[in-house]
């Protein structure tokens, strides 16, 4: 088989600077054959989907992507490095996969690698630096970026590389392919136009960011959208905003966050993934004395904790996962959840299946659920399942649950 690429996605929504790395990549890579692991639901910044994770793979597919798996959601929600551990680990049990290209603000896998080497051995001056930074009450993330900049010592080769969300994300997977010793080939592909946080797009822009473009939904400013995205994620995306069927935010949970934390004790709330130094309490008494998300995160917000991982945290707390639910998920390979695929990506898991004959492909939940897997990757799938039935809460109208059990592989 010609060469196959791994990316790594949330395509919340997929837009025109989607499709361009997606066709620099394959240009860069001469590959073929692609593949996309793609977050469902909810995504690692602690926040929605904008459209459910079956409109999200028909977006992919109409693009140029050939096969599309799920990521589990308890990577798809958790720090940066769980969510790239996963995804890694899925491409590299599928055994035909040639490289993986993630997008960098950085555009130097070598500047990259040279961040990598240090967070892998992590040496004691490094380690040192760190402490030192954390006991100043930084974030993680913040106490990371100076620790690394003095340990370094080189502020031209590395400002900002450490401060740009797709180099961090970038880190991550390089990270991961060290881990767990891939032979899948890393290539960066430099973001073009708007940058990750960027929430305005210009009526003659041709690129925005995915925020950007969620803010625009929520403001109903569907007319400059066209031009950021391709066609064919236009009208599946304006068709679910005519159907009542877009999750804007978080805050579409407003209700349900406050109500579960306010029926938590104080244990249950310290039993959540990354609440730690007494964070239960503060999210305790926020949500019992406010009625939504955007007040509850600024009564918590603190100089140590950044609103992406209490975001995460109260998804968490919706969707009812716990410390050790996250540990598992990082001792464990997931399983292959299929969503969708081409012609091209049929023969793709035709190969995939030749390669490892002890791969399970999950093409349906009930098939895998009644098959009774173990208890670790019966949890994982649940969790996928208790996602997609809170998740529709979001919806305007047509709140089905059990979507994972009635809706159809993608297929083209």
């Amino acid at each position: 088989m010609s060469n196959v690429l791994g990316i790594i996605s949330e395509y919340n929504p997929f837009h025109n600077g989607h499709l361009h790395h997606l066709n620099e990549s394959k240009r860069i890579t001469h590959s073929d054959y692609s593949i996309a692991i793609m977050s469902g639901n909810f995504t690692q910044r602690g926040e929605t989907s904008i459209v459910d994770k079956w409109t999200k793979t028909k977006m992919a597919i109409e693009n140029g992507i050939d096969l599309v798996i799920e990521l589990p959601t308890l990577y798809a929600i958790s720090s940066a490095e769980n969510f790239a551990d996963g995804a890694v680990k899925i491409l590299n049990s599928l055994g035909i996969v040639d490289f993986i290209s993630f997008g960098s603000e950085c555009d130097d896998i070598s500047i990259l690698n040279d961040v990598v080497n240090v967070l892998c051995s992590e040496p004691d001056e490094y380690r040192t630096l760190l402490s030192h930074e954390l006991s100043k009450g930084n974030s993680f993330p913040k106490a990371r970026e100076k620790a690394l900049m003095m340990y370094l010592n080189d502020v031209r080769r590395f400002a900002n590389v450490l401060s740009s969300p797709n180099n961090i994300l970038g880190i991550e997977y390089l990270k991961a392919l060290k881990r767990q010793k891939s032979k899948i080939e890393p290539v960066t592909v430099k973001r073009e136009g708007a940058g990750h946080n960027d929430n305005i797009i210009s009526k003659s822009a041709k690129f925005a960011s995915a925020s950007a473009i969620r803010n625009a939904c929520l403001a109903k400013n569907f007319d400059v959208l066209q031009n950021v995205m391709p066609e064919a994620s236009f009208e599946l995306l304006n068709n679910s905003i005519r159907r009542g069927n877009i999750v804007n935010n978080i805050s579409a949970f407003d209700k349900e966050i406050i109500y579960t934390l306010r029926k938590m004790s104080i244990d249950d709330i310290a039993n959540l993934p990354d609440v730690s130094e007494g964070l239960e309490f503060s999210l305790k008494n926020a949500a019992n004395s406010c009625n939504s998300v955007i007040e509850l995160l600024s009564m918590v917000d603190s100089k140590r904790y950044t609103k992406t991982r209490i975001q995460r945290i109260l998804l968490y707390a919706l969707l009812g996962i716990t410390k050790k639910d996250m540990q598992v998920s990082k001792n464990i390979n997931p399983y292959i959840r299929i969503l969708g695929f081409n012609d091209k990506g049929k023969g793709v898991l035709s190969e995939i299946s030749k390669k490892n004959k002890k791969l399970e492909l999950v093409s349906s939940v009930k098939k895998f659920m009644d098959k009774g897997p173990n208890k670790n990757l019966k949890m994982l799938m649940e969790k996928d399942i208790w996602a997609s039935n809170v998740y529709t809460l979001g919806f305007e109208y047509e709140s089905f649950a059990n979507l994972d059990y009635t809706e159809k592989l993608i297929t083209y």
